[in-house]
């Protein structure tokens, strides 16, 4: 069990035509698609701390957008224009998110707080950012504009917030949830209303959207000694809960959007 691996591979929504684009001898986590669906970024320990490396999926090539020595880069998510990269950086024991211009490598500092602030997610019109922060004491979800200033907290329910996702309609939040034990998936309004929790688990966490706005896939991972993360999928009215078949254990969903 301490000799799990992962490496990166692509399917259909149902789990048919698994390829693989990396090996197993670097740990990769969190893949994201871009707008046009032809690259993926996703976090990379191959230097031994997590770097951000995007690769182009027709010819899987792959580069380190993150290239500065010990410093590390994580939780990256591309722009609507495909153009620019929001992550977290971790550096002189304080985590900011960043921006990336991809064609420059131009960095812009959009946080200062004294405080973890991860898994940022754009908007639809890229104008907001929704976040995970615990400036509050605890993980919760806060939105900003996209060029950084003041944020506001929208979740405010008991427990734990965080990976939140902005759906493809614009009008609500995916998010993972920890309370009295058990992990959810759940959605909310932009202002933190109509909170719904979609699932309750031992462990469910990293909620990807289809293009559509309907479903929302998902990790579920298992208890005991030969426990494992799966791939679910549930519609946002927390109905047709239904794992989705991979050859082998899975993890860390990203819906591509409609191809053409």
């Amino acid at each position: 069990m301490n000799d799990r691996r992962k490496r990166l591979a692509i399917m259909d929504y149902d789990g048919a035509g698994v390829q693989y684009l990396t090996n197993s001898a670097a740990l990769v986590l969190a893949p994201r698609f871009s707008p046009t669906g032809d690259r993926v970024l996703y976090t990379s320990y191959e230097s031994g701390f997590p770097q951000i490396h995007v690769l182009d999926v027709g010819k899987v090539q792959r580069r380190i957008l993150s290239a500065d020595n010990g410093i590390m880069s994580f939780a990256p998510r591309f722009a609507p224009d495909g153009n620019t990269v929001v992550y977290s950086q971790a550096e002189g024991g304080n985590t900011d998110l960043y921006t990336m211009d991809i064609a420059t490598g131009s960095r812009t500092r959009l946080t200062r707080a004294p405080s973890i602030e991860t898994a940022p997610s754009y908007s639809p019109d890229g104008s907001q950012i929704v976040f995970e922060s615990d400036r509050s004491g605890t993980p919760q979800l806060y939105v900003m504009a996209a060029g950084g200033g003041e944020a506001r907290r929208i979740s405010f329910g008991k427990g734990r917030y965080g990976t939140p996702v902005w759906s493809p309609r614009g009008d609500l939040v995916a998010f993972t949830k920890q309370s009295k034990g058990r992990f959810h998936i759940g959605v909310m309004r932009l202002d933190g209303s109509e909170e719904r929790l979609l699932t309750a688990s031992f462990l469910d966490e990293g909620p990807s959207w289809s293009p559509n706005g309907r479903v929302i896939m998902f990790t579920r991972e298992t208890q005991g000694a030969n426990g494992r993360a799966l791939l679910y999928s549930v519609d946002i009215l927390g109905r047709n809960l239904k794992p989705v078949r991979t050859p082998d254990g899975a993890s860390d969903p990203a819906w591509s959007p409609l191809l053409q």
